[in-house]
Parts: structure tokens; C-alpha cells; sequence
């Protein structure tokens, strides 16, 4: 079994329930001892920006600044798409503490060939 996990998210805070599955897995794998990177494209980028990542967006679910929390304090990865930060004007744009601007080459190089990944 893989030792890393790659979630590749491209949905942002337009689709909650997205965003909430794609970091439950993220945070199980955590869990499991796997090492974990989230690179987000697409509008999923402003989710690596102070208050964008927050809300509870479905009943009964954990609320998204927990899980965030959950994530980076276990150790959990954030990438964000240089591309696509700069495809929004945000290329400039202050960053949560510790993530990470990457694009698919150093996203490549970081998962090598024996990684799983999930896409959302």
C-alpha cells in the first residue's frame, strides 16, 4: 500500500460537500500514517487564502475550519496551482501559514510512482 496520498481538488467553496469530502479523506488518510498533499487548481485555490476555507455546509457535518485544523496539524500538505492563483489575480495574494505554491512539476516529483490519488 502507498505510502502517500495526492487529493487533487478542483472545486472550491462553490461546492461545499466537495471540499468537506475531499479533506475527510485527506485527514483519515492522516490518520493512517500516510503523508498527505492537497493541490488544489482551479477556484480550490482561494482555499489556501485567510477565511475562505470555513462554514459548515451540510447538516450534520463537521464544520470546515476544524478540518482544515485537523489536516495541517496532522501534518497534512496544501498546495495551491501557481497557474491558476495568477489566473485569478491572486498570484500576489497572502497565503495561509505553510502552503505551499506549486505546480505539476514539483506536484509530480513529490509523488514519484507509487501514490494514490483521488481527485475532487
Amino acid at each position: 500500500m502507498a505510502d502517500k496520498v495526492l487529493i487533487n481538488l478542483a472545486t472550491g467553496m462553490e461546492d461545499g460537500e466537495r471540499v468537506l469530502v475531499a479533506f475527510l479523506v485527506a485527514t483519515a488518510a492522516l490518520e493512517q500514517g500516510k503523508e498527505v498533499v492537497v493541490w488544489t487548481t482551479k477556484e480550490a485555490v482561494r482555499l489556501g487564502l485567510p477565511g475562505e476555507m470555513q462554514g459548515v455546509v451540510c447538516d450534520g457535518c463537521p464544520p470546515l475550519e476544524r478540518l482544515l485544523s485537523q489536516f495541517r496539524d496532522g501534518g497534512g500538505k496544501l498546495w495551491l496551482c501557481p497557474i491558476c492563483l495568477n489566473a485569478r489575480g491572486l498570484g500576489d495574494a497572502e497565503t495561509l501559514d505553510g502552503v505551499k505554491v506549486a505546480g505539476a512539476t514539483p506536484m509530480w516529483e513529490w509523488a514519484g510512482a507509487d501514490t494514490t490519488v483521488f481527485s475532487y
